[in-house]
């Protein structure tokens, strides 16, 4: 198991794969060994000279594993299950099996390792491209997507797979930034937005402000997402980030923060199951509806139940020098404090 980054071995070959009796790839990462059939994925690692294995349904693995390419495996800890998952260190990313879980923990069968960021992005792209069939969008919600997830190899979904996150700059809508989701013909309206207003708000600027005042319709903008559970960035100032999202069905991962998020609910309800970041051992769970707010403090994992589509806003704080501070204890979990110097945090 690799204890920190300085043990870390480099790759001596980019990952082989071969194809199975289903017809898709075979991948290694490392002593990482994955591939999928009809049904399932499962995953292979080595611990105390015995080799073990984990099996997942196929189409978790999948929304799992698109959040991770599209997130660009997010802050802190992308759990796809209670076994395996990704750890984002900034430059490399971890993978784990079992480290995070407290039987196989205890009993010295957890394996990690870590790699270059742009090595297992390279990895992961292609195993959701060979892994994913024709007509299986796994940003979608299950009633938009159906069972195309399953059976032998066929074709692939290259225009879903290759969306690109809509991140803005400081606002969309504003010259040179992210445009307004205005082409009905790209943004329909989606089939559980259908009664949210599409109007664009008036804006009365003094001679001479016409351009330092935006606004746009929130809502209307968030009823045209066609994807779930993917974060939107609609407003950026410094490293304060608003990430909106439309939620259907149940958040893919486990999140496991390296900093605070602040959840408020827009709309509809969201249920979420909190555990411990380390062991996964149940510490909450929490009811939102719309116009509730809560934090999501830095030691746990989180993981959403949406029963009908509902809209999200999610705070990030982007500081780069949070996931050291909480690491260090310098910032208890709960804590998102203003600071200017890490050494002065109080």
């Amino acid at each position: 198991m690799v204890g920190d980054l300085s043990d870390v071995r480099a790759m001596e070959q980019d990952f082989p794969s071969t194809r199975n009796e289903s017809g898709y790839q075979r991948f290694r990462l490392g002593d990482f060994v994955f591939s999928r059939d009809e049904y399932f994925v499962h995953i292979e690692w080595r611990a105390q000279g015995k080799k073990l294995s984990h099996t997942m349904s196929a189409d978790v693995f999948l929304r799992a594993l698109m959040r991770d390419v599209a997130w660009n495996f997010f802050y802190g800890w992308v759990n796809f299950d209670d076994v395996f998952g990704t750890r984002n260190r900034y430059d490399r990313v971890e993978l784990y099996a079992g480290r995070y879980h407290p039987v196989y923990k205890e009993q010295g069968l957890d394996h990690s390792a870590c790699f270059d960021s742009s090595f297992v992005m390279q990895a992961f792209r292609s195993m959701l491209d060979d892994w994913t069939n024709v007509g299986y969008d796994p940003f979608a919600a299950p009633a938009e997507t159906g069972l195309t997830w399953q059976g032998k190899k066929q074709g692939h979904n290259r225009a879903a797979l290759n969306r690109a996150r809509e991140s803005c700059r400081r606002m969309p809508g504003l010259p040179g930034d992210v445009p307004l989701r205005t082409d009905r013909n790209r943004y329909p309206i989606n089939r559980a937005f259908l009664d949210v207003p599409q109007d664009e708000p008036v804006i009365e600027a003094e001679p001479g402000f016409e351009h330092e005042v935006h606004a746009f319709n929130l809502f209307a903008y968030l009823s045209r997402s066609d994807v779930t559970w993917n974060p939107s960035v609609t407003s950026v100032c410094k490293h304060s980030l608003f990430c909106p999202t439309t939620e259907e069905y149940i958040l893919p991962v486990k999140h496991a923060n390296d900093r605070i998020e602040w959840f408020l609910q827009l709309s509809d309800q969201i249920e979420w199951r909190i555990e411990d970041r380390a062991t996964g051992r149940p510490r909450a769970s929490v009811v939102m509806r719309a116009g509730d707010v809560a934090a999501m403090p830095a030691d746990i994992r989180h993981q959403g139940f949406s029963r009908r589509r509902s809209m999200l806003l999610v705070w990030e704080n982007a500081d780069p020098r949070l996931p050291q501070l909480y690491e260090d204890g310098i910032l208890p979990p709960s804590l998102a404090g203003e600071f200017q110097e890490p050494g002065s945090v109080k």
